[in-house]
C-alpha cells in the first residue's frame, strides 16, 4: 500500500473533516505525505500544513480547478503550488463565485422535480468559506431520502440527464494549467475514468493536455478499477507523462478509499513526484 495521497478534499470545499482533523486522520492511518486539493479554492492549506508539521507528514500545497473541456466538466489537479502566485488567486475566486449562481440553478432544477429547499439544505452542510458543490446538494438528498447514499443519488440526480443537472461554464484548460505551472506547480488530470471520454475524445484531451504543457494523470484513483489503472499507466508511459494517486477521500463513509489504502502504482509509471525536494527524505 502507498503511503502517500495526492488528492483528498477538506471542508473548506466539499469534505467532511476540518484541515487539521484530515491531517490528524491521515496520521493515524499511516500517511507519510499528503496533498490537500480543495475543489477551487486554497484557504485550507496553512491550517492542515501546520497540522501536518506536527504529525511529521510532508505536506503538499495543492488544488483541484474545475475546467469545462468540449462541453464537458474536467478536474485538473495543481500539486506543488504556490497558493499566493496572483493569477492562480484571482482565478479561484472566480471559479468560487461562479459556483453561487450554478448551486441557483441546481436548486430550480430540483424544484421542477418536486424537490423543495434544496438549496437551503445544500447550504447547511457547506462550511465556513461558503463553497457550494454537488456533493453538498448530495448530501441534503440522502439526508431527505431520496436517495441511499452519495454514490446513488449523484446517478439519480446530479448527472446529466437528470434532475437536478446544469450546465456551467468553469474556467478554460488553457487557464487553469497556465496557473498552475507559473505558481510553480504540476498540472495532473484528476480521475480520468469518470469522464467516459470513449477513445478518441480521451486521446484528444491527452494531446491538448500535453500541448499545454499538462504533465501528469492520476492513474491510481477511487475512480478506477483496476484495469482502468492499468490503461490510465499504459497511457502515461506511452506519452511520457507522469503518474499520480490520490484517494479523493471526502469524508469517512463517503469515500471508496480512505487515507492510507492506495495501491502501489503500476510497473513502469514515473511518479509525479520523481523530482520534489520535499520527497527526498520519504
Amino acid at each position: 500500500m502507498l503511503d502517500i495521497d495526492l488528492h483528498c478534499h477538506s471542508n473548506v470545499s466539499d469534505g467532511v473533516l476540518t484541515p487539521a482533523q484530515l491531517i490528524n486522520r491521515a496520521a493515524q492511518r499511516g500517511v507519510v505525505v499528503l496533498a490537500l486539493t480543495d475543489h477551487d479554492d486554497v484557504a485550507g492549506l496553512d491550517e492542515a500544513r501546520s497540522a501536518a508539521l506536527e504529525k511529521n507528514i510532508t505536506f503538499i500545497n495543492g488544488v483541484e480547478i474545475s475546467v469545462s473541456w468540449r462541453g464537458r466538466t474536467i478536474h485538473i489537479l495543481g500539486l506543488n503550488i504556490d497558493p499566493e502566485y496572483q493569477p492562480l488567486f484571482d482565478g479561484l475566486l472566480a471559479i468560487r463565485t461562479g459556483r453561487i449562481q450554478r448551486a441557483q440553478n441546481i436548486a430550480a432544477e430540483l424544484e421542477k422535480a418536486g424537490i423543495a429547499g434544496s438549496l437551503e439544505g445544500a447550504y447547511a452542510y457547506v462550511g465556513e468559506r461558503g463553497l457550494i458543490g454537488r456533493t453538498h446538494f448530495a448530501r441534503f438528498l440522502v439526508e431527505k431520502g431520496y436517495a441511499k447514499d452519495m454514490k446513488s443519488v449523484f446517478k439519480k440526480y446530479l448527472v446529466k440527464g437528470k434532475p437536478g443537472y446544469t450546465s456551467h461554464e468553469w474556467a478554460a484548460l488553457s487557464e487553469a494549467i497556465a496557473w498552475i505551472i507559473g505558481s510553480g506547480g504540476r498540472a495532473v488530470i484528476a480521475h480520468p475514468a469518470r469522464y467516459n471520454l470513449g477513445k478518441n475524445v480521451l486521446n484528444d484531451l491527452l494531446d491538448e493536455f500535453s500541448a499545454l504543457g499538462g504533465s501528469a494523470i492520476e492513474v491510481i484513483s477511487a475512480s478506477h478499477t483496476p484495469q482502468q489503472m492499468e490503461i490510465f499507466a499504459a497511457h502515461a508511459r506511452n506519452r511520457g507523462l507522469l503518474a499520480s494517486c490520490g484517494s479523493d477521500f471526502h469524508g469517512p463513509g463517503e469515500s471508496f478509499y480512505d487515507l492510507g489504502r492506495l495501491p502501489e502504482l503500476p510497473t513502469g509509471c514515473v511518479p509525479v513526484w520523481h523530482d520534489w525536494n520535499a520527497f527526498q527524505n520519504n
